[in-house]
């Protein structure tokens, strides 16, 4: 029941063995050419049910990409949880094997920029803790949420998680890059009901590098606050409405979409946007969208990507233009451009974005100045949080139907909504925004201030 994470302060992963073991087996296999990315992490984790522990969790993952290239360019791919002196070799023989099918035509290559200087990131590593802590204080946050009003009864989905994780890419060109860092999260998720009335339920998560500095009052304070404001409900008319979404639902359905900021997607077909899409006009001119994995708030910033590429803040939207792209090794060749840090290793080199920032262009302005989330307007909708993503958005096609928990406001008065879904296309929604608000809000997933948004079609559920 003590078990705590292995000493987080020591490396699980030794950048200069693997490195020697790689270049031994490398030639004895004739192979000049070759790179690996691995990555390890421990956790522990619990779960409680009224007081009790329901889950308790304790696990080591290692794992490790290794592309080789032979003679002919082909590249061979494997991948393999076994960091062994066996293991790896292994993965050697197997990619080798597997570059005898690789596309002489479309060899990946390794990134201009993995062995540029990075940018200085230097996480505090936390202390571990047991078990046996982390239950303790997740017992007490329950206990907490559940005396906050009478009408809550349980917190059936919660969790406290510890975790510390490492990330190496090294390759036959003398990139070596190394870096751990640790992390710290709870979720909260509480139901209440009163008599005669529907259970309703609401949730909040906080994350930090370090269990002591996580913010667990708070927590438990937006679940609260949030799952009494959803006592008193009522059912909406099926209409368009003026939306606002907190920062946390905007950057939901920005997420959802950053397909368009993803050059892979562009290449393959799978974005709205298309190769030629830069320098267009996707939303309005106050709108700014960056992708930020280095700001000092984001507490899981690695400095480099899967393949080796320094991580960059790059600015996707600017003035409601596109700007730039998110790119890859492969996908920057294409484009003509540099890599920027967004690569995860694997079969096929996939691009994603880190930290997503949302903000208001100082140089343009709102195209309503009177609304503000302070001032009491006759009506709108202000939209918390959104449901099923995976199943209710298109990004191919820009359109999207999903489920929200928000509120109806009327003369100020916030009330509720049983049940609604909000539906429409993701570049009318950018073209609609009526208002930014100057206020930028962190949150778990990114930053992000109020946005006001006009004529949004809204489905009430009886």
């Amino acid at each position: 029941m003590n078990k705590s994470i292995t000493n987080p302060k020591k490396s699980a992963l030794d950048p200069i063995i693997l490195n020697k073991l790689l270049e031994k087996y490398s030639e004895e296999s004739s192979i000049k050419k070759w790179d690996m990315g691995a990555s390890s992490s421990s956790d522990i984790s619990v779960q409680v049910q009224q007081g009790n522990a329901k889950q308790l969790k304790g696990s080591q993952r290692n794992s490790m990409t290794l592309r080789v290239w032979n003679k002919n360019n082909q590249v061979g791919i494997t991948s393999t949880s076994d960091l062994t002196s066996e293991g790896i070799k292994k993965a050697m023989k197997g990619a080798i094997e597997a570059s005898l099918f690789g596309n002489e035509k479309d060899s990946p290559e390794f990134s201009s920029l993995a062995k540029s200087e990075l940018e200085e990131i230097n996480p505090e590593i936390s202390n571990s803790h047991t078990i046996d802590q982390l239950l303790s204080i997740l017992k007490k946050a329950e206990k907490e949420l559940i005396d906050t009003h009478k009408s809550i009864d349980s917190v059936p989905y919660n969790g406290l998680n510890e975790s510390y994780m490492e990330r190496i890419y090294i390759n036959s060109e003398g990139a070596n890059r190394h870096m751990k860092l640790s992390q710290s999260s709870i979720y909260l998720y509480a139901k209440a009901e009163e008599q005669n009335k529907k259970p309703r339920s609401a949730g909040g998560i906080r994350i930090n590098s370090n269990l002591e500095e996580l913010d667990i009052d708070s927590c438990i304070s937006e679940t609260s606050d949030k799952l009494i404001s959803h006592l008193d409900y009522k059912s909406i008319e099926t209409n368009k409405y003026l939306v606002c979404f907190t920062p946390e639902a905007f950057l939901q359905l920005i997420s959802a979409f950053s397909s368009m900021f993803n050059a892979r997607s562009i290449i393959d077909g799978l974005s709205l946007m298309k190769e030629d899409s830069l320098g267009n006009q996707i939303s309005v001119p106050n709108l700014n969208i960056s992708d930020e994995g280095l700001h000092p708030k984001n507490v899981g910033a690695f400095s480099f990507d899967g393949e080796g590429t320094p991580t960059q803040n790059i600015q996707l939207v600017t003035n409601g233009i596109l700007t730039q792209l998110l790119h890859s090794e492969a996908t920057a060749r294409k484009f003509g451009v540099r890599p920027t840090g967004h690569a995860g290793l694997g079969a096929k080199v996939s691009v994603s974005p880190d930290w997503l920032v949302v903000s208001k262009s100082e140089s343009e302005m709102d195209k309503d100045e009177s609304l503000s989330i302070k001032n009491t307007i006759k009506e709108y909708i202000l939209i918390d949080e959104l449901s099923a993503i995976h199943s209710g958005v298109k990004a191919s096609q820009g359109s999207f139907s999903l489920p929200f928990d928000g509120w109806i406001v009327n003369d100020g008065k916030k009330t509720s909504i049983e049940a609604a879904t909000v539906a429409g296309d993701i570049l009318k929604v950018l073209s609609s925004i009526l208002k930014i608000e100057d206020e930028q809000i962190v949150t778990h997933q990114g930053i992000s201030p109020h946005v006001w948004v006009e004529n949004m079609s809204i489905t009430g559920e009886a």
